[in-house]
C-alpha cells in the first residue's frame, strides 16, 4: 500500500486563459488527507469552490470544464494530468478566473511548479479507483471508442488518426504512471491551420500562442493568410517547415500529438477522484470520450 501526498508549501503560477484570454494565477495550496482535488474561486464572492469529479464535468466542447453552483472552472486538463502524472493526492488549487492558464500548451511548467515545493507523505493511506470488469464508451460518428480492463496499476495507449499527408496515424502508450516525466508532461496541445482560423474568426483562443500550440497545416495558405497570423499572434516571419507546421516550435517527439491525447487522458481520468487501476485502451479520444468514459465508471461503481 502507499501513502497519500500532499504539497509541502504553496506555490503559484500565472498566465492567460487559451480561450477567454484573461490574465489568471492559480495558487497550489497543501491539503489533509482525504481532501482530494479542489478548486476555489478567490474572485467570486464567498470564494467557492469546485470539485475535480467527473460529475462536475458541464463542457468539453474546448478542454474540460467543471461546475458546482454558480462556480466553474475551465480548461483543467493539462493541469489535472500534472498532478495525476506526479501522484499528488490533496492540494486545494485558488484560481481568481474562470480558466486555468495554457502556460506552454502542455504540463511542462505545473510539473516544475510542483517540484519545486516537493510532494510530501501522508499518514492515511491512498484510495485507489479499481476497475472490477471491463467497461466500454463507444460514439461510433466520432469513432471514439474507449476501454478500461482490470490490471494491478494504471497503464494507458491511445490511438489517433487525422486522416492528412501531415497528421495521419499516430499511437502512444504509457505503462507506468512514474514515467509521466519524461515521457508525456511536456507534450503540447496541437491544432490544424483551418481549425485556429475558425477559432479566430469566432472570437475564441484569446489566449492562444504560436508558442503553446503545434499548428498543423494540412493545406499550405496564402500569403496573406500567414500575415493575419503573424498579426493577431504579434509575431513576424510565420512560414510552414517541410514536415507541414508552423515554424513556431520544433516538436518533442515524433509523436508528439498522440502523446498529448495520452496526456489528456490521463488528466480526465483523475476526475475519478483517485487513482486508477486500470488498463485503458482509447482509439480516438477526446475530452468529451474520455470524461463520459469516467461518468461510466463512477455509476458502476456507486
Amino acid at each position: 500500500m502507499s501513502k497519500q501526498t500532499t504539497i509541502s508549501a504553496s506555490i503559484s503560477l500565472s498566465g492567460k486563459g487559451l480561450h477567454t484570454g484573461k490574465q489568471v494565477t492559480v495558487t497550489f495550496l497543501p491539503a489533509p488527507a482525504g481532501h482530494g482535488i479542489v478548486f476555489r474561486r478567490v474572485d467570486l464572492p464567498g470564494t467557492p469552490t469546485v470539485k475535480a469529479l467527473g460529475t462536475n464535468v458541464f463542457d468539453t466542447s474546448r478542454g474540460t470544464s467543471i461546475r458546482e453552483g454558480e462556480a466553474e472552472v475551465r480548461t483543467i486538463e493539462h493541469l489535472m494530468a500534472a498532478l495525476a502524472g506526479l501522484q499528488i493526492d490533496n492540494v486545494l488549487i485558488d484560481i481568481d478566473a474562470c480558466e486555468t492558464p495554457i502556460l506552454d500548451g502542455s504540463s511542462r511548467l505545473y510539473v516544475e511548479a510542483l517540484q519545486k515545493v516537493n510532494i510530501v507523505e501522508q499518514e492515511a493511506e491512498r484510495e485507489y479507483f479499481i476497475v472490477k470488469e471491463p467497461v466500454t464508451f463507444t460514439h461510433p460518428e466520432k469513432q471514439i471508442s474507449i476501454t478500461v480492463t482490470p490490471a494491478d496499476d494504471f497503464q494507458a495507449e491511445v490511438e489517433v488518426d487525422y486522416g492528412t499527408q501531415v497528421l495521419a496515424s499516430q499511437h502512444a502508450e504509457i505503462k507506468d504512471i512514474k514515467k509521466f516525466v519524461p515521457e508525456l508532461y511536456n507534450c503540447r496541445t496541437f491544432v490544424f491551420l483551418h481549425e485556429l482560423l475558425f477559432l479566430i474568426q469566432h472570437g475564441m483562443a484569446h489566449g492562444g500562442d504560436v508558442d503553446n500550440a503545434i499548428v498543423f497545416v494540412a493545406q499550405v495558405p496564402p500569403p496573406e493568410v500567414l500575415d493575419q497570423l503573424a498579426a493577431f499572434f504579434h509575431k513576424s516571419d510565420l512560414k510552414v517547415t517541410e514536415n507541414g507546421i508552423l515554424n513556431n516550435v520544433d516538436l518533442h517527439h515524433d509523436n508528439e500529438p498522440a502523446r498529448h491525447k495520452l496526456l489528456d487522458l490521463v488528466g480526465d481520468l483523475y476526475l475519478l477522484g483517485r487513482p486508477l487501476k486500470g488498463h485503458v485502451v482509447a482509439s480516438h479520444p477526446g475530452h468529451f470520450g474520455n470524461t463520459e468514459l469516467v461518468k461510466m465508471l463512477l455509476a458502476n461503481n456507486q
